[in-house]
């Protein structure tokens, strides 16, 4: 499969509000480590999950197949990126220590998607809690 830099760019597009920079300093990479701390205590984590409890309303209605179909569909765009990755590699062009991370643990990826694919059964999304209203509506409440 040949990937164009216009199509990640198609594919990442949604993303680049978050990530607008022009380009990030070694320094600043070094400087502010990834977040390591915990984002919620135990019982902060359980408040929170009652709370989202209570605010969910469950559908009856029946809704297509999503797990599987968007692990597929995850799968390509994976796959994409690690293809230009590789080509930016090949090229000498520099990438960031993220997508270095990708690189060398693409196999670790690879595994999990292999592992969704072998143990979620056809229809697994269909008998899940489906949300009723908001902006996953119609999705698995466990989204």
């Amino acid at each position: 499969m040949k990937v164009t830099i216009p199509a990640i760019d198609e594919l990442l597009s949604p993303l680049l509000p978050t990530f607008k920079k022009d380009n990030f300093t070694h320094q600043e990479v070094n400087e502010n480590p990834p977040l390591r701390s915990e984002l919620f205590s135990t019982e902060q984590m359980e408040h929170h999950a009652r709370q989202l409890a209570i605010s969910h309303a469950i559908s009856d209605k029946q809704s297509p197949e999503l797990l599987l179909k968007e692990l597929s569909d995850n799968e390509e765009i994976l796959f994409q990126v690690n293809n230009l990755l590789q080509k930016s590699v090949k090229e000498k062009k520099s990438i960031s220590p993220a997508a270095e991370w990708v690189l060398d643990n693409f196999y670790l990826i690879e595994e999990q998607i292999k592992t969704g694919k072998r143990y979620l059964p056809k229809g697994y999304s269909k008998g899940l809690p489906k949300l009723k209203n908001g902006s996953l509506a119609g999705y698995p409440r466990v989204y």
